[in-house]
């Protein structure tokens, strides 16, 4: 589904990725892991056309940088982790925007097709009861909740995700990853996720990508990359010992 060959990623010396490649295929959630500064960030902004790059960022066969800003849209969604709204659209109106890419203009009437979309996205999210209500009264987990029905709405094949929760509290962040988790079941899908929670990495991801100063370090299938053994060379502490002593915390608790 998407292919990245020798992505490179530079602002002026300075190189942010550096010969990257990987691929990502039907049905699989690719996790992109490291600590700050790794340019896991920057490799999204890169497949979506936001950062200048040399390589090649092929979708289906197709080169993304030579696709119309609708086309691309029509097969590639993004969830960042902010949204500042300052508007009194309806959740349903933010909903709404997500089929803008099928339309044939801003006047183009509204299609059955249309309508179904947004209905099954409100519907799967948990926000239809809220649908008539504005966005500026959200919680910050309605309001995720909101822009990820967008997305699904929008109905991309390939999903981006920049720390979709790193700021939400726990219940939300259980929330929006299962949904995206069920999400991912229909055939044809596939996710790719910056995280900085290597549980959640390893909870829901079938693979990672691990990078370190621009460059992988390793990538396969999720257990196998984020190993104590590369996760302590990339972090540069035993990763391992510091989750056990901060799930020590709880020993005992009923």
């Amino acid at each position: 589904m998407l292919q990245v060959h020798n992505l490179t990623v530079s602002y002026g010396s300075h190189t942010v990725v550096d010969h990257l490649s990987f691929q990502v295929v039907e049905g699989q959630w690719l996790m992109i892991v490291g600590p700050n500064g790794a340019g896991k960030s920057t490799i999204l902004n890169a497949i979506t056309q936001g950062v200048n790059y040399t390589g090649t960022v092929l979708l289906n066969g197709t080169d993304v940088k030579k696709q119309k800003a609708s086309s691309r849209a029509r097969e590639i969604g993004v969830l960042a982790q902010n949204h500042h709204v300052g508007y009194e659209f309806t959740v349903e109106e933010i909903v709404r925007l997500g089929r803008y890419a099928h339309s044939s203009g801003l006047l183009s009437g509204r299609r059955n097709e249309d309508e179904a979309a947004v209905q099954r996205a409100l519907e799967l999210t948990g926000m239809a009861p809220q649908r008539q209500q504005s966005v500026l009264t959200l919680s910050g987990g309605e309001l995720q909740r909101t822009f990820l029905a967008q997305v699904f709405a929008q109905g991309p094949r390939l999903l981006l995700l920049d720390e979709p929760t790193n700021h939400l509290d726990l219940v939300y962040q259980k929330q929006v990853f299962a949904l995206i988790s069920e999400w991912l079941k229909t055939p044809g899908r596939a996710v790719v996720s910056v995280v900085h929670d290597l549980s959640l990495a390893r909870a829901f991801g079938t693979n990672a990508l691990l990078m370190h100063k621009g460059r992988a370090v390793a990538q396969g299938e999720v257990k196998d990359v984020m190993s104590s053994g590369q996760l302590d060379r990339v972090y540069g502490m035993d990763v391992r010992d510091w989750m056990r002593t901060m799930l020590s915390q709880w020993d005992g608790d009923e």
